[in-house]
């Protein structure tokens, strides 16, 4: 992967200020899908957030970097309700999930992938992806030992949107092949898909590029930016390939020390002093 600001310095720095400006009439119409305000979290005497607050419009990618115990996977796991903050807010779609529990985040329409794998070892690609649907799923043990007609139509729809998914990610010919047959890049494209058989509205990406080599980053770049416009979905990306993360994002958001210190276009966050400072400049990753 590549940490250094060489690369992502090559890019050329208007692209991302044009995805911004074409999505600039959607997040002016819009509500954010997803405010984050003033949160805090101390562990013992680290303070891992302090007041960290930004928003998140539908429809954008918004990529979220820093360095080393920045805080970022800190975020992600209030976001997930896995860490409970010690004050602050989080909204999503408008209403706070402070108060939900970590099993009512998917349902809610927050899907997460984790930077190592978790993928059911001894089963198919395919019923990895349909697991990936039970959030949203509404028949009970009885209906489905009694094979109700009910149970097999949610069945029969699940099974179409598990193709459906696979069919979008180019996985439709691996299905009825174990996960452990699969290179590792592919494998990253079943948890994905898995994740989107919930149908979430906001995607939480924790380091997708983590173990990718260079043409499997760029593979999923376009394939994130298609997914965007297939599924309708609004991302957040905590990645450390700068090349990834300037190369699709909308908006990034930068942590130091659980601070926020940078926010805006790839453009301006690559020109901020603090970033070139704190993370690009150092060439730290975290």
């Amino acid at each position: 992967m590549a940490h250094g600001r060489d690369r992502s310095a090559a890019m050329p720095a208007s692209l991302a200020d044009e995805r911004s400006a074409a999505h600039a009439v959607l997040r002016q119409a819009s509500d954010p899908l997803l405010e984050i305000t003033d949160l805090a979290l101390a562990f013992g005497g680290i303070q891992a957030l302090d007041g960290v607050g930004f928003s998140v419009e539908p429809g954008c990618i918004t990529g979220l970097i820093g360095p080393n115990g920045a805080g970022k996977t800190t975020l992600f796991n209030c976001l997930s309700r896995l860490y409970t903050p010690d004050s602050g807010d989080i909204r999503f779609a408008g209403r706070s999930i402070l108060g939900d529990q970590p099993h009512q985040i998917a349902a809610a329409g927050i899907g997460r992938t984790f930077q190592n794998l978790a993928l059911f070892h001894s089963l198919t690609v395919l019923d990895n992806v349909l697991i990936g649907a039970h959030p949203r799923m509404t028949s009970g043990f009885v209906g489905s030992a009694l094979a109700l007609a009910s149970v097999r139509a949610e069945e029969g729809a699940t099974r179409a949107r598990a193709d459906e998914v696979l069919a979008s990610l180019r996985l439709g010919e691996v299905a009825s092949l174990p996960v452990t047959a699969l290179p590792f890049g592919t494998r990253k494209l079943v948890e994905l898909a898995r994740t989107l058989m919930a149908s979430p509205r906001l995607l939480l990406l924790d380091e997708p590029a983590s173990g990718l080599n260079h043409e499997e980053v760029q593979a999923l770049g376009e394939t994130l930016q298609r997914l965007r416009q297939e599924h309708d979905l609004t991302l957040l990306l905590v990645e450390h390939h700068m090349d990834l993360v300037m190369g699709i994002s909308d908006k990034v958001v930068v942590l130091d020390f659980g601070k926020k210190i940078a926010e805006g276009t790839p453009d301006q966050v690559r020109k901020n002093p603090a970033v070139i400072d704190a993370y690009l400049g150092g060439g730290a990753a975290g």
